[in-house]
Formats: C-alpha cells, structure tokens, sequence
C-alpha cells in the first residue's frame, strides 16, 4: 500500500535525522541503580524523585489494596469502579493542597485531556507557554478553542493576550494553562504574576504540576504553594502520582464546582476504568509520608545543590533549574546521541533528549536526580559528562524560548 511506503521512509529520515526512538527493557526496581540489557548503571533519568516507588510502605499498601480488592477496579467511577480507596485518596489530595475537592485520573495526559476539552469550546480562549507538555497542545486541538502561545515564563506576554481587546466578550471563556514545572527545563513557572493576570482579567489559571507536586513547595504541596497559592476560586491544579509520589495515576484538583463538572462531563474519566486500587493505595501511602516527613526533599535539594557546584566546577554549563531536572544543552541529536552512549559505557544511564520533545537545536541530556543518590554517585556522573562532552561552548537556551 501506498501510505504503508510513505511511513517507512518516514521511519528511515528519522534515523538519518538521529530522531530513532528505541525502547530500553529495564530489569529491575527504578532505584539508583537499574539493570539494563544485564549490567547494571546508575540511574539518572527516573521521575522517581523521591525514591518512592520501591519504598516498603508504598509496595505493602499495594500487596494489601491487590489482596482485598483484586488487580483491576473492572470499570470506570461512575459504575462500580470507585473504591472507598479512591475515595480517601481524592480526599486526603484536596485537603493536602489545599482545595475544595479532588478528582482522579488514570494518567496525567487524561487529566490535562479532561480539563480544556470540558469546559472550552470554538469560541473561547485557550493560553499557553510554549514550553507546555505535549498533552496540553493536545488538549488545545481536542477542545476547538483558540489557541494562543506565549514566550516561556513571559507572564507579561500572557497578561497583554488576555488583555486583548478581542478576547474581551463576556459570553467568552478563558483560560490560562502551564506547567508549574517544566519537564525538559527544570524551571517554575512565574505562577504568581500569572495568577495575578488570571484575577484581573477572570481568567481560569490551570497549573499542570506533574514535575511538582511531592518536591516544591511547603511539605511538597506543589509549585503553587512556592507563591503561597492555592487551588481555590478560578485556580485548578492537575498532579500526577507516578513520579515524586512513586504509583501511578494523576488528579485535578480544585473548587467543588469546577470538580464536579468534570466528574459530569470530562470524556477521559467518565469512559474509562478506575486505577487499579493497589496503585491508590500507595498513593495514599505516599501522601502520609509527604506529612510526616521532610528529610527525603532535604536530601533531594542537597543532591541538586552538589550537582550544580561540581559542574559549575567542572566548567559544564547548566539551566537555572533549580529542581531535580537538570539539563545540559549539547545542540544537536547525533551529539545528545554519542553523549548518551558514552555515559552507559561508563556506566550511567542519561537519556539523550531530541526534537520534537524539545526545540530543533537544543537537544540535551536531560539529568533527573533522587533522593536516594550519593555524593559519590553524583561525583562519577559530573566527571563522566566532563570527560565525554565536546570540546567547545555548548549551546543555551535563547531568551524567551
């Protein structure tokens, strides 16, 4: 067939372009360490960021969720899949971030999926930064609102799009959406001019804190905690509880009347099974030790902090990020390509990050660290990148990418 060709030499100009994805087989737990192919490498490219996901807690709440209620919910909430696990956990989410209510999902993309495509149509304004997660563009296009972008973290050019004399009808909704942390960067999102913008032009200000929550703000309550928000009034946050909380699903949280419209109307939780309750139960296990204890985000600023010193010393160039994301900007894929493939060789797995997850140019290693990594793990990554980075400036991030 015709398009069946078209797409093999799709598949060949992405391999030219070194743009071929391969998927790695992991055969172990997703600690500092992980067996890859048979040898074991220190992991620096996990969202395990609280190292959670292996934690006896955690794992004993799941054996006994799997024992009570079975591997799967068998259906969706709103027919017999919402377990009194769910429940406590929707609970304790919104009391923990400070909300009226808290609704789950089974992933972060149908979260960021549920919230335009619920409450926007053809005739409403949808803004976003550039540096949005791909579900959040898909979202833009699913929900047939305008879509307008601007520079990254340029809340000015966010306040001058609502305020546009055009976007002004009051019959009109709109709504702010961005990351609270981003994903390739490491950055936070200027929340609290944004949430400003959002007031004075009534504005629903969304904050997707997949990168968040767990590991900024008070006791790990998110990116909006940073800036001393909520999500309250016109305020949503959307969080996932597969990387800092070590599990697996996502939630929105909110006012009860933005909450309850989506548990109404929002297409990716309504048509879809309920998260297995071994996996909220760990997430509920989580969230208590998030309460009780704050030495694991202690350890895990502590790593960020060792990090930036030894490449600042080492003479390699990092972001401003001040979280556990830590890129480092190497320009071209068959460059990010040959990195990565060294780093293993010495081994330490650091995926190399190409087009389209981020900009033409700007292909990184994107380092993720954990609060279980030591010093000495983090002085055998810094000396293995400087002995494998090109000789030469790297590349940064232009002004307002």
């Amino acid at each position: 067939m015709p398009w069946r060709n078209e797409i093999s030499k799709s598949h060949n100009l992405r391999k030219a372009d070194k743009l071929w994805r391969n998927l790695h087989s992991i055969e172990s737990s997703p600690g500092r360490t992980i067996d890859v192919d048979g040898k074991s490498l220190l992991n620096f490219c996990s969202n395990n960021y609280l190292s959670l996901a292996s934690h006896r807690n955690l794992t004993a709440a799941a054996q006994a969720a799997t024992q009570k209620y079975g591997t799967s919910t068998t259906a969706s909430h709103l027919i017999v899949g919402h377990t009194e696990i769910h429940q406590r956990l929707e609970e304790k989410v919104a009391l923990f971030v400070g909300a009226e209510k808290a609704v789950l999902f089974s992933t972060g993309y149908m979260a960021n999926l549920a919230v335009p495509t619920t409450f926007l149509g053809r005739h409403d304004l949808l803004v976003q930064d550039r540096l949005n997660h791909a579900s959040i563009i898909d979202a833009a296009k699913m929900s047939d609102a305008k879509l307008r972008r601007y520079h990254h973290a340029d809340a000015v050019a966010a306040s001058k799009i609502l305020a546009d004399t055009q976007f002004n009808d009051a019959a009109q909704r709109k709504m702010l959406v961005t990351d609270g942390v981003f994903s390739m960067d490491g950055d936070v999102a200027p929340l609290d001019a944004l949430h400003q913008s959002c007031k004075d032009h009534q504005t629903v200000l969304v904050v997707d804190d997949a990168h968040g929550f767990g590991v900024v703000g008070t006791s790990g309550r998110g990116s909006l905690s940073r800036y001393d928000l909520r999500p309250t009034d016109n305020t949503l946050m959307l969080g996932t509880l597969s990387k800092a909380v070590g599990s697996f699903g996502a939630f929105v949280a909110g006012d009860a009347v933005y909450i309850d419209a989506l548990i109404q109307h929002a297409r990716p939780f309504i048509y879809t099974t309920a998260l297995p309750c071994s996996a909220a139960a760990a997430s509920l296990s989580a969230i208590e030790l998030f309460e009780s204890e704050s030495w694991r985000r202690e350890k895990l600023n502590d790593n960020i902090q060792h990090f930036r010193k030894l490449a600042d010393e080492a003479g390699i160039e990092t972001t401003d990020s001040t979280t556990a994301i830590q890129p480092i900007l190497v320009g071209d894929s068959a460059t990010a390509l040959t990195i990565s493939q060294r780093l293993k060789e010495r081994g330490i797995i650091a995926i190399a990050i190409r087009p389209p997850t981020v900009p033409v140019g700007q292909a990184r290693i994107r380092v993720t660290l954990m609060t279980d990594h030591t010093n000495a793990d983090i002085n055998q990554l810094v000396a293995a990148i400087k002995a494998v980075l090109p000789v030469g400036k790297p590349p940064t991030l232009p002004e307002g990418a």
